[in-house]
């Protein structure tokens, strides 16, 4: 790893309806990386159409992550904000990388597993080969940094893998064009932060998610101060007062995940958390829920709805970006080209 500059990738989908668990599950941790590393945060477009897409919605889901990028504090003129289609080297590197990966790994993959369903010969081959493309994102800028969730851990884990193997397989390519001992780093999972997985406001054991029928099970972010006050109230508790220990959260999700969230939106422990309203009443507790939760997220909703009505501004973001973005992506793949035998211009 010591031989690579360290850099940090992620990505979010351009799903539209951007929830309290995106936020707290990546784009605060963006947020908080940018201070510390050079980062690339991508909106992965690409991604995207493996599932039926309606044009004119992609067109505003992208520019709807780019406003909560934004709005959330990472800086576009530091680091880089892209849309991936804007990149073409992501999709070229994965063509590449399809050749490197074992079908046996693909295999593996639980999250197809969990999308395809039952109807598994119906769906798209993107689909399928959806975590070569992220293995790609990620290696394509050489990043050594990759904040992710814990539904991603093992997509991440096959761009080690394959990684390693593209370094094995052309070792001495490799290292006759001057690249050392490895060409590709194995980047690092980066999970941080007491809410890493938030889950629904209806039922703890669900994740948070825009497909939720209901839409008190989430908290958008574009919600106002009264939806979000709304939603906390009528969020699902049990009659016990909370706990004063974590360990007595064990057996209680809804707590567990109010706790969670509470936390990570003041930035601090389940621990403190529970040290201030332990034995108290859940009534109390949510009052101090939204009183936080609207002073947090309500000038990031805002913001977005400002953001996004500017599409001439979130469209010269993301077209800074691919520009600054290419460079490094071009770099990189040149080189695998070099690598593999490839003659180019």
């Amino acid at each position: 790893m010591a031989a690579f500059k360290e850099l940090v990738f992620s990505g979010v989908q351009p799903t539209g309806n951007l929830h309290l668990g995106n936020y707290l599950g990546a784009i605060t941790k963006f947020v908080t990386l940018q201070e510390s590393h050079d980062c690339i945060y991508c909106v992965v477009d690409l991604h995207a159409i493996t599932v039926p897409q309606e044009p004119l919605t992609l067109t505003n889901n992208i520019r709807e992550v780019t406003a909560a990028f934004i709005a959330s504090g990472i800086d576009p003129k530091k680091h880089i904000i892209f849309n991936q289609s804007q990149v073409p080297e992501h999709a070229e590197l994965a063509w590449v990388l399809n050749c490197t990966a074992r079908l046996g790994w693909l295999n593996r993959m639980t999250q197809f597993k969990e999308k395809a369903g039952k109807d598994r010969e119906n769906v798209s081959v993107g689909l399928y080969a959806y975590p070569t493309l992220m293995a790609a994102d990620i290696l394509v800028y050489r990043a050594t940094h990759v904040p992710v969730g814990e539904d991603q851990k093992q997509h991440l884990e096959l761009a080690r893998d394959i990684a390693q193997k593209f370094n094995n397989d052309f070792a001495d390519s490799i290292a006759s064009h001057g690249f050392g001992e490895e060409f590709f780093p194995s980047p690092e999972p980066l999970i941080q932060g007491p809410a890493t997985r938030v889950m629904s406001l209806r039922d703890g054991n669900k994740k948070m998610s825009k497909s939720d029928p209901s839409d008190y099970s989430r908290i958008n972010l574009t919600d106002d101060a009264d939806a979000i006050a709304t939603k906390v109230r009528k969020a699902k508790t049990d009659p016990e007062p909370l706990p004063s220990e974590e360990k007595g959260l064990e057996t209680r999700p809804e707590a567990d995940n109010l706790v969670g969230i509470y936390a990570a939106l003041s930035e601090t422990t389940k621990a403190a958390v529970l040290a201030e309203f332990g034995s108290a009443q859940f009534s109390t507790f949510k009052s101090a829920l939204v009183d936080l939760s609207v002073a947090k997220l309500g000038p990031i909703g805002g913001e977005m709805k400002r953001l996004v009505a500017d599409h001439s501004y979130i469209d010269s973001v993301l077209a800074d970006g691919s520009e600054r973005a290419s460079v490094l992506a071009r770099r990189t793949m040149n080189s695998v080209k070099d690598v593999l035998g490839f003659i180019r211009r």
